[in-house]
């Protein structure tokens, strides 16, 4: 039925206006695309690292650092099994990969055996007659624990580039403890390794405040504490503090952290709220330590020890210390974004600059115009007045895609551009099966009509079947591809469906109103 319904007919026009006017952006300078009225959408396509520039960073995960942790976490599961039952130990000692002591009592090996287990079940425990224990992680658990660290990390950068505000960035594992940061539009990438580059691992301690500075000093500090250096300065040098090795609270339990002013002092803070047990714990703990000093921890270092007046429970409070606007605004991002497992080392930093960018993208657009302009001469050659119909179509197929794309903020990349010239040809194929449809009609007989008809109906089921597996292809492309892979299957994918919308709707439209204004006699094939 060569019939078109109005409502279909008012969808195509309104679907064919609605990618006019999200294109126009992407079709105008920035200058010209700003100075557009109000109610034309403004959103340009995003345009990957190869096309606008921006920074490459290859980070390493430092999975030696995870390890040591676990080694002196299992340490402290020693001495925390052995206190209540109060089983004596001597020579306790961490190596790069074990932990190991000697029982002052080798008949209590077996209880000792079973509260090492119970303390830690991936620790593999050797034990001698004489009381000699060895606890190290077998091969199978260390594989685990790095894979885990990267894992984390990924996620964590992907928090705090996210929070800079930077567009479409490209997060990818690469081996078994490397990272690829892809930026664009970022060309100079200092603060964003600063950024990355600090742990922002925060633990709030008790101070000390019995203990000498100077015997600190000197290596003689009381059991369970450590001396650390403090962002104020006294006399010139870094003040230092004897701090709690336990942690009450750990950054980990925060829900948020903003930057903000001091109402009485003006001054740039950092205000954080905990979680429910968090916010618990922090009251118990400023409960039961009124007058302390309370030493918050960030990286090693103390950023501020303020003195508890009073016990603060509703689970918020307040960092205050030498903090700018910036200072301020990363360290709340840090703490949002929570804390790396390891630190990240840059192995690799490449700054990508506009200008290669701005070369990709004249090139590939001579390479859509070229592609476009000779499509369109072998379709009139071919089909004449049709021809002229399918090249319109095909027009709005290239619009259309660059629509979706804006909407959807897609990324553009180098790749992409190679996809959005395939999928013209893929979408110009669809008029030629319709086309040569149409000639067979008439070729037996047909009326204009009729042919016209057939042409459509009987084409239809061979191009959904072309570009339904083509479509698969281009889905398993992104499911399993990364970087360029991904960038052309994300156009190849819009413009095969935009090619549907234009090739069978979009020219149907076109050619039904022509046929019944004109009336031929016979079709212009």
């Amino acid at each position: 039925m060569l019939h078109i319904p109005r409502w279909k007919q008012v969808l195509i026009l309104l679907a064919t206006l609605a990618g006019l006017i999200y294109a126009a952006p992407n079709l105008l300078s920035r200058q010209v695309a700003e100075s557009l009225p109000s109610w034309v959408p403004r959103q340009q396509v995003s345009l990957g690292l190869d096309l606008q520039g921006g920074s490459h960073l290859l980070l390493e995960v430092d999975t030696a650092f995870i390890v040591r942790e676990r080694i002196a976490n299992l340490q402290d599961t020693v001495r925390t099994a052995f206190r209540q039952p109060q089983i004596g130990y001597t020579d306790l000692a961490a190596s790069a990969d074990a932990v190991s002591f000697t029982l002052r009592d080798p008949a209590r090996t077996e209880e000792a055996r079973r509260l090492l287990r119970e303390g830690d079940a991936d620790a593999e425990i050797t034990a001698t007659p004489d009381g000699r224990f060895t606890l190290r992680y077998p091969e199978r658990v260390l594989t685990q624990i790095r894979r885990a660290a990267v894992d984390q990390s990924i996620e964590i950068v992907r928090r705090r580039v996210d929070e800079t505000g930077t567009k479409e960035p490209s997060i990818q594992r690469q081996g078994t403890d490397r990272i690829l940061l892809q930026l664009p539009g970022i060309d100079d990438p200092q603060r964003v390794k600063q950024l990355l580059g600090r742990t922002a691992k925060m633990t709030f301690r008790l101070v000390d405040m019995n203990a000498s500075i100077e015997d600190a000093r000197r290596g003689r500090l009381p059991p369970g504490t450590e001396l650390l250096p403090s962002e104020e300065r006294e006399g010139g040098q870094p003040r230092q503090y004897v701090v709690q090795r336990r942690a009450m609270v750990s950054g980990d339990m925060l829900t948020n952290a903003q930057a903000g002013n001091n109402a009485q002092t003006g001054e740039w803070v950092v205000n954080f709220r905990f979680d429910s047990n968090g916010a618990r714990r922090f009251g118990d703990v400023t409960k039961a330590n009124v007058g302390r000093l309370f030493a918050i921890v960030l990286d090693g270092k103390v950023i501020s020890a303020p003195v508890i007046r009073e016990p603060i429970l509703g689970g918020s409070g307040q960092i205050s210390g030498s903090f700018t606007a910036q200072s301020a605004n990363d360290l709340a991002l840090l703490l949002r974004a929570g804390a790396l497992p390891a630190p990240l080392n840059v192995l690799e930093e490449r700054t990508v600059g506009p200008d290669l960018g701005s070369d990709s993208i004249r090139a590939g657009t001579i390479a859509c115009i070229v592609g476009y302009l000779l499509i369109c001469v072998l379709m009139v050659a071919g089909y004449g007045f049709f021809g002229i119909l399918a090249n319109i179509a095909l027009l709005m197929n290239l619009i259309i895609t660059l629509a979706v794309m804006s909407v959807l903020q897609a990324t553009l990349t180098l790749p992409g551009i190679a996809g959005l010239v395939l999928s013209l040809a893929m979408a110009v194929d669809a008029n030629v099966l319709i086309y040569e449809r149409m000639r067979e009609e008439t070729a037996l007989g047909r009326t204009p009509f009729s042919a016209v008809d057939a042409g459509f109906s009987r084409a239809f089921l061979t191009i959904f079947d072309s570009n339904l597996t083509t479509l698969i292809a281009a889905v398993l492309l992104y499911a399993f591809g990364s970087g360029p892979v991904r960038g052309f299957a994300v156009t190849l994918s819009i413009g095969i469906v935009a090619s549907m919308f234009t090739a069978i709707s979009l020219t149907r439209l076109l050619v039904v109103t022509w046929l019944k204004r004109a009336r031929p006699a016979a079709l212009p094939l």
